[in-house]
């Protein structure tokens, strides 16, 4: 089993960042301390964009310089003068001191595009050997038929050989989707030592440029647009300096328009489209010439607020501002959440990990990271995936979330709302929901059922039949009722509406388990090293012994769920036997009862939050303690202790937060905050398909 592993291309454009990606992925669901390096990197991309992407996506702790070997152009010089033996000490000598640090290195070869490209592959295969790492190999496979990947692979083959690398395999990527069986079975019969190989076909939106590419590219002046417009893809281009009727005629989804700043006219008709169903929505306009909108139109644009559009102005004139363009190549920038999901979504399609596992030395760590955490969270709910309904279809944050969780392929999802509306918003907003299911709660034959079901579980508290019926329009009580009819296994909501909103449909008709009196929440804290169970932050103000016994116990059961060897610390000001009071002695008696409940769960309290957390400390107040040091879930007296505890500590910290997680409830309904990310909401959607899987 290998501790390093050289990711090497046959020639340029093979898609190399979306291996390097889906493989820096496996590992750092395992192994805690993965390290990245480039032998050579182009001087004038410095930072090397690879180098770039794999650091800030999989936050590595360490400098860019100490991850490549040498410059093009200081290799250039060596090889020139003959001096190899000088180049490959050179750059071993900076690898070996990464490795140090390192439990993994993923090796990334070069690009095919500078000095060494008449004997690039030659050349990797020779770095492959001197850092002792086996080497996988990446052919290109756009626009070949079989016959060329056949000699492509037979020729890897043989320099591998020749070079005496150790090949673990090879990927064909970028095939055309039609070839991929053909060229499947073409690897399997040339494979004869048991290597591993993959084929993987071309995804187009993975080639197409970003508005956010093209403006830093061109240097462009950002005048109009949020942040999130400038992610859209750009499906193409076009010079837009033709009559009004006609720059109508050529309007495409997602196109950029080059235009003469000086066209006052062409601005306003594009944005008119917007303000228009009958025309497709571009996703961007260039002004060129260096010509700046006048005072009035300025005013005019930026009145109208959070069209789903960028503008920006350039100097150039438009047509060396569409060459320009023409000329820019499509990367993967760590930035772009959504493409960064949609290449993770198609590698593992594709791509059958536990393959590469077997391979890899990937023994599991005993430190658990964020990134950790969240990749087994999507690990465990592709798995047995589950379907959640997310009743706020029109809130854009959802409608992200939702494009992710459908490319990751990890649940099935149902968006409440208008059909139209949902898909004219997405639209707008460059998503592709290809897979998600749309019912609106004003049209829909569910109703007939849902309003009767709701009538016979409420009508003791005076819930007439036409009031029922107006209830299950609203999109919480309608959501909660598919999963109470197991039309759903889960809900996720809050992103716009209250916690109330959100959880009292549950609370009505969901229930509690019968094992518990309260229905609470807990947070899953990510450190740097650890996860931690805090409960409860969310729900429940002051609740009494009965109470907070039943919260531990819940919080323990959602850590053991997660992986998380529950050891509860029931907190309070003092720590064991020094504290006297009423508070104190309702954590006390609220140990009790939880021992009692749960003689299985390893339980202190009342004990203060540093004797719980800290080994020092603990050895001094509660030396004896198997809880007092280590403790993994911690339990806060009241809501205002939990609440303010576990933002301070999110803030100071940088932890990760996820939840509030909803306990005790018979099936799952977890909250957002208001202020969720779109990244929130996708943790939230994978906890709660998770805890799906544990009710059936």
């Amino acid at each position: 089993m290998s501790k390093n592993l050289y990711i090497a291309a046959t020639e340029a454009e093979s898609g190399k960042s979306l291996i390097v990606l889906g493989l820096m992925n496996i590992l750092t669901r395992h192994i805690k301390r993965v390290g990245f390096f480039r032998p050579i990197i182009r001087l004038e991309q410095k930072p090397d964009q690879d180098i770039n992407l794999v650091s800030k996506r999989f936050q590595l702790p360490f400098d860019h310089n100490s991850m490549y070997g040498m410059t093009s152009k200081e290799a250039f010089k060596l090889i020139n003068t003959g001096d190899f033996d000088t180049l490959i000490t050179t750059i071993l000598d900076k690898y070996k001191k990464l490795e140090t640090e390192c439990d993994f290195v993923l090796i990334e070869g070069t690009d095919h595009k500078g000095s060494l490209k008449p004997f690039e592959f030659e050349f990797n295969a020779r770095m492959a050997k001197n850092l002792g790492a086996p080497v996988l190999s990446i052919v290109n496979g756009t626009d070949k038929n079989a016959g060329r990947i056949a000699n492509t692979v037979q020729l890897t083959k043989t320099v591998l050989q020749r070079e005496k690398c150790k090949s673990m395999g090879i990927f064909v990527n970028r095939v055309k989707n039609e070839c991929l069986d053909e060229i499947t079975n073409l690897l399997e019969s040339l494979n004869t030592n048991n290597e591993i190989n993959f084929v993987v076909p071309e995804l187009e939106l993975l080639q197409k440029l970003t508005i956010r590419q093209i403006a830093n590219a061109i240097k462009a002046h950002h005048i109009y647009g949020d942040e999130n417009v400038l992610d859209y893809d750009v499906t193409n281009y076009k010079v837009g300096a033709m009559t009004i009727e006609n720059i109508l005629k050529h309007n495409e989804a997602g196109t950029l328009v080059i235009t003469p700043g000086d066209r006052s006219d062409i601005i306003l008709t594009l944005f008119m489209t917007f303000l228009s169903e009958n025309f497709p929505k571009i996703a961007g306009i260039v002004l060129t010439g260096g010509y700046k909108l006048t005072k009035e139109m300025r005013m005019l644009i930026l009145g109208i607020k959070k069209l789903p559009v960028a503008i920006f102005d350039v100097e150039t004139d438009t047509y060396t501002t569409a060459l320009n363009i023409s000329k820019i190549k499509a990367v993967l920038k760590p930035d772009n959440e959504r493409r960064l999901a949609m290449a993770q979504g198609h590698f593992e399609a594709f791509v059958d990990d536990t393959k590469l596992k077997e391979i890899i030395d990937v023994t599991p760590s005993s430190v658990v990271t964020p990134i950790m955490f969240e990749y087994e969270l999507f690990e465990r709910a592709r798995a047995n995936r589950k379907h959640i309904v997310l009743p706020e279809g029109m809130d854009d944050r959802i409608l992200r979330a939702a494009e992710i969780l459908l490319r990751r392929n990890v649940v099935e999802i149902t968006l409440l709302g208008n059909e139209n509306d949902i898909y004219a918003r997405a639209a707008e907003l460059h998503l592709k929901l290809e897979g998600v299911n749309i019912i609106d709660p004003f049209d829909n034959d569910l109703i007939n059922d849902y309003a009767p079901t709701y009538y016979h579980l409420r009508k003791h508290k005076g819930i007439t039949k036409e009031i029922a019926f107006d209830v299950m329009r609203d999109v919480s009580y309608f959501g909660t009722m598919m999963v109470y009819k197991n039309h759903a296994d889960g809900m996720v909501s809050g992103a716009a509406h209250t916690t109330q909103h959100t959880i009292r449909p549950a609370f009505e008709f969901i229930k509690s388990k019968p094992e518990f009196s309260v229905i609470s929440s807990c947070f899953l804290m990510c450190f740097e090293d650890r996860v931690l169970a805090y409960g409860d932050c969310a729900f429940n103000p002051n609740p009494n012994s009965e109470e907070l016994a039943d919260i531990a116990i819940s919080s323990a059961d959602t850590a053991n769920l997660f992986g998380i060897e529950a050891r509860i610390a029931m907190l309070s000001y003092s720590t064991g036997e020094s504290g006297k009071g009423k508070d104190v002695d309702k954590v006390r008696t609220a140990t009790e009862i939880a021992r009692k409940r749960r003689p299985d769960i390893k339980i202190e309290g009342p004990i203060q939050y540093d004797a719980a957390y800290d080994a020092g400390v603990a050895r001094k107040k509660m030396p004896n303690s198997e809880v007092a040091g280590k403790a993994t879930v911690y339990i806060f007296p009241d809501l205002n202790t939990g609440n303010n505890t576990y933002k301070a500590v999110q803030r100071t910290s940088n932890a990760l937060a996820v939840g509030p997680i909803s306990q005790g409830l018979n099936k799952p309904v977890n909250d957002l905050s208001r202020g969720c990310s779109v990244k929130d909401i996708v943790n939230t959607v994978l906890i709660t398909a998770i805890q799906a899987q544990q009710e059936g």
